[in-house]
This record gives structure tokens, C-alpha cells and sequence, in this order.
């Protein structure tokens, strides 16, 4: 594992630690620690050189998510989303857009985050029913998104829209501050997650540029599936990776320092002792699945897709797991929310709806292994 993942956890532990409890007692945003990442121009990680940025990949995207969700997963989720909306950019952008909007990027002048969701598709966000049309020289787009991340804080969105001059999808580069773009803010009160910000985007006659589509007509569905999706499941993987670590460091230091009347700690009880080795496994499995996964894509593994899509899985489950576990140990303490592990079970249960939820991905996983179109 190359320096990146511990630089990446010192920064994290001194900018974004320190606000976790606040962006999630008060379900708001992790302004703090964006201010931070902004100013370290992490935003522009995967940007390439040429344009200002970090010029790094896939792998190194892994390790700054898992990094930063070691202490927040709110800031860790909604940093990932940036990061695969610049990628889209950067991979599929004409070179106008690329050289309008990267530098910034780079620069940490603005912030990106996906607008996929939406309640008549669930989480198969990939067949949107929001549209494009064109009257005269006129673009609108009308529709409404249901879970957009990091709403009315990024400042462009990446929204996937039925084609209005093709068969297929397109991705469009919106900006947060068109005439006709409002956000449903009291519409989201997670019960994990609390700071993602995840609320209904409502777009009316929303004038659109043709120059902000990102690649050819009808080629949203294929930039979904080989360059947003790998990144996205990969991100998540890191994500809840990364929640399934803080609780195992969390409750592992907790049981060193809980001492009874006769100085004894509670780590000093067998069946704790056999918790602590369940849990300590769990994470470390997920973390280093994670990063293998990430590294078989990079190395081009023929089985990269499947273990791409495991990972995710097992690192979503391993997360809950290592969470309940936790919370036995914690005890009244825990279930006091006296410690964090209460918001870690929180964070973890968003796993498994979170689109594509972990239901849609096993499936996924079984026609990538059985040599099957996955849509």
C-alpha cells in the first residue's frame, strides 16, 4: 500500500474527525471538512495533469474514500460522488468542457456530485424518466430526482436524462444555480448518512446548454456502466469499508479503558476477547478485499468486474456485522449513545438500500460470473 492511505488518514483524523458528531447530531453538511479537502485540492484527485489536477486513478481513489471514511462516512460519501462525476468528465468531456471546468476542479473552486436517482426507477437509477426537449434551438429538462447527495451544496450536478436526439441516455453538467432547479431540503432526515444532504432535486423548464451534454448523443448508458459505475461501487466498498474500521478501532479502545472497580478492563473477558477477534477479522477482510478489488482493475484481472462487485457486498455486510458486534461490547454505553458506535450501526444500515442496493448487486455479481449481460 503505497503512503497515499496514511497521508490520507492523518489529514482525515485533524480535518474531518473533529466535525463528525456535529454533521451528524445536526444533520447537516461536513461544511468544515469540504473547506479542507477544497483547500488541500483533494477535489481534484482524479484530474489529469494537464489541467492542474493530481493525475491519479482508481486506486488511489480507493484509498482516499476508505481514508476519509475511517472517520466520517458522510464526508467520505459524498467526496467519492465528486470524485466520479469528475472522472465522467474527464473521461467522456469534449475539450471544451474539460477546459472550462477541470482546472477549477483542480483548483478546489467547485465541487461536483451525482443526480441519479429517482422514485419511479429506484435503485435502478440508470433508466431515468426525466427528459430533454428541444424546442427550436431550446433545451428544457423537466423531471424530478429523488436522492440527490450533496444537494444545493456541490455546485454541478451530473444528471443522466433520456436523450432528446437519440436512442439511449445522455449525461448533462448542470449547474446548481439554473432558473428552475429548487431542492426539497425538509424531505430528508436519514436515520444514518445524516450529513449527505440527500433530498428530492426538482427541475422545470430548465434551460440547458447543449455544450453541458458530456459525450455523444446516447451514450449516458455506456458511460454509466464502464466509467461511472466501477468508481461509484468501488467508492462504496471504501466507504462502508471504512465504517467497519472505525468501529473496530472505536470498540477496541473503548474496551481497553473500561475498567471496573477492581481495575480490570472489560477487554480482559473472554467472550469479549472472542467479540474483539470477530470484529477485528470482519474489517480487516473488507479493507483489504477493497483494495484488491481496486488493484485487479488496474492490473486489467479478468475478474475485476466480479470482485468490483463483491467487495461492495461484502464490505456492506461486513459493516452491519461489525457494527452489532460492537454494540454488544459497548453495551449501556453504547446503546446510550454515549460512544459512537450508535451512528456507526446508523451509517452502516444505508448499505444495503443504497442504490444499486446490495440486492441488485448480488444478482449483478451472479450474471458477471456466469458470463450473463448484467442489464
Amino acid at each position: 500500500m503505497s503512503n497515499l492511505y496514511n497521508e490520507m488518514l492523518d489529514f482525515a483524523k485533524k480535518n474531518i474527525a473533529p466535525f463528525t458528531d456535529v454533521v451528524d447530531s445536526e444533520a447537516r453538511f461536513p461544511f468544515e471538512s469540504f473547506e479542507a479537502i477544497k483547500d488541500k485540492k483533494l477535489t481534484g484527485l482524479l484530474v489529469p495533469k494537464e489541467y492542474g489536477g493530481m493525475d491519479l486513478g482508481f486506486y488511489e481513489h480507493t484509498q482516499t474514500v476508505l481514508a476519509f471514511a475511517n472517520y466520517c462516512a458522510t464526508t467520505a460519501l459524498c467526496y467519492m460522488m465528486h470524485n466520479v462525476a469528475t472522472n465522467c468528465l474527464a473521461t467522456h468531456g469534449s475539450e471544451e468542457l474539460k477546459k472550462e471546468f477541470l482546472p477549477k476542479i483542480a483548483n478546489g473552486e467547485i465541487m461536483l456530485a451525482l443526480a441519479y436517482s429517482e422514485s419511479g426507477t429506484g435503485t435502478h437509477f440508470y433508466n431515468p424518466e426525466i427528459k430533454v426537449t428541444k424546442d427550436g434551438q431550446i433545451l428544457s429538462m423537466n423531471g424530478r430526482k429523488s436522492f440527490v447527495t450533496s444537494a444545493q451544496y456541490a455546485d454541478y450536478y451530473l444528471i443522466d436524462a433520456n436523450s432528446f436526439d437519440s436512442e439511449g441516455l445522455d449525461n448533462w453538467l448542470v449547474s446548481k444555480d439554473l432558473a428552475g432547479i429548487n431542492f426539497e431540503h425538509n424531505a430528508w432526515n436519514g436515520l444514518g448518512m445524516r450529513g449527505n444532504a440527500s433530498c428530492p432535486m426538482i427541475l422545470e423548464n430548465v434551460k440547458i446548454d447543449e455544450r453541458f451534454r458530456i459525450g455523444a448523443a446516447g451514450s449516458g448508458l455506456d458511460q454509466i456502466f464502464n466509467t461511472v459505475g466501477p468508481f461509484f461501487i468501488m467508492g462504496l466498498a471504501a466507504v462502508y469499508s471504512g465504517v467497519a474500521l472505525n468501529a473496530s478501532n472505536s470498540i477496541i479502545d473503548y474496551s481497553m479503558n473500561r475498567k471496573y472497580s477492581d481495575n480490570s478492563a472489560l477487554c480482559g473477558i473472554p467472550t469479549v476477547q472472542n467479540h474483539i477477534s470477530d470484529i477485528y477479522s470482519k474489517a480487516a477482510s473488507a479493507k483489504y478485499f477493497t483494495l484488491s478489488a481496486a488493484k485487479s482493475v488496474i492490473e486489467a484481472d479478468p475478474m475485476a468486474q466480479a470482485n468490483v462487485l463483491a467487495a461492495r457486498i461484502h464490505a456492506s455486510s461486513m459493516a452491519v456485522d461489525v457494527c452489532t458486534t460492537a454494540m454488544k461490547i459497548g453495551g449501556g454505553t453504547a446503546y446510550a449513545k454515549r460512544i459512537n458506535i450508535e451512528r456507526l450501526l446508523r451509517d452502516s444500515l444505508a448499505a444495503a438500500v443504497m442504490a444499486p442496493s446490495t440486492d441488485v448487486l448480488t444478482t449483478w455479481l451472479g450474471k458477471a460470473l456466469t458470463n450473463q449481460e448484467i442489464i
